[in-house]
């Protein structure tokens, strides 16, 4: 079995697949560039959608009452919201309150305008973010700030072999794959139901992982193909 990673694997992850007896070929799909942003000093509420969002906010700010020292200026943030797991591990390895994490942006969404109508929020996002944070608080009249903290950027590769199963982790993962390759007659294996809404335009065969992990995606990936 052959199987391809649209994302540089981590050497425990590759065994994974490796241990399995599956060949393995990984690369990015997608190219992350941190972008220049102004961060308020004190923050009542952040929403991070993604590990790269909180990734650009730390190299470019110091924070309080944290010893790290980053090229911008001291930040307080009473809390944190976000999505996913490995964003929640990561914000709280620098120190930050988080109070709600869950798998996908719109049932953070749902929670936020449900228990804190009130506040004001920044959110914290990529060029390429999607629409339901931003427009439930919208529809729910509720004050955000929005600041776009990196750029996603398409890196497409051109593959003559044929893969039994290809690993997506986003849908600009997708995007940049299907751009130079056909999705047909493989089986997409996906983080999560937005990534798979994008494979779906490409291939009949997608399946979903049971939660939004790398590992996850290559545990879905393991079983299904043995």
């Amino acid at each position: 079995m052959r199987v391809l990673s649209t994302k540089k694997l981590q050497p425990n992850q590759r065994d994974l697949l490796l241990g399995a007896g599956f060949s393995v070929v990984d690369y990015n799909a997608i190219d992350i560039e941190v972008l220049d942003f102004k961060i308020p000093v004190k923050i009542e509420n952040a929403i991070f959608t993604s590990q790269n969002g909180v990734k650009a906010f730390l190299s470019q700010t110091s924070l309080h009452p944290s010893s790290r020292k980053g090229e911008g200026p001291e930040v307080r943030i009473a809390k944190v919201f976000c999505v996913g797991q490995k964003t929640k591990a990561l914000l709280e390895k620098n120190g930050l309150n988080v109070v709600k994490t869950t798998d996908y942006g719109a049932d953070l969404a749902d929670f936020i305008t449900e228990n804190y109508k009130n506040d004001s929020f920044h959110l914290f996002c990529g060029t390429k973010r999607r629409d339901e944070i931003p427009q439930a608080l919208k529809n729910a009249e509720i004050d955000f700030f929005e600041l776009k903290t990196y750029k996603t950027t398409l890196k497409p590769r051109k593959f003559d072999q044929k893969w039994d199963g290809i690993l997506f982790f986003s849908p600009s993962g997708v995007e940049s794959f299907s751009s130079q390759n056909n999705l047909k007659n493989t089986i997409a294996f996906c983080i999560g139901t937005t990534t798979a809404a994008a494979a779906k335009k490409h291939t009949s065969t997608v399946v979903i992982a049971n939660s939004t992990s790398i590992e996850s995606v290559i545990a879905k990936a393991v079983k299904t193909l043995k």
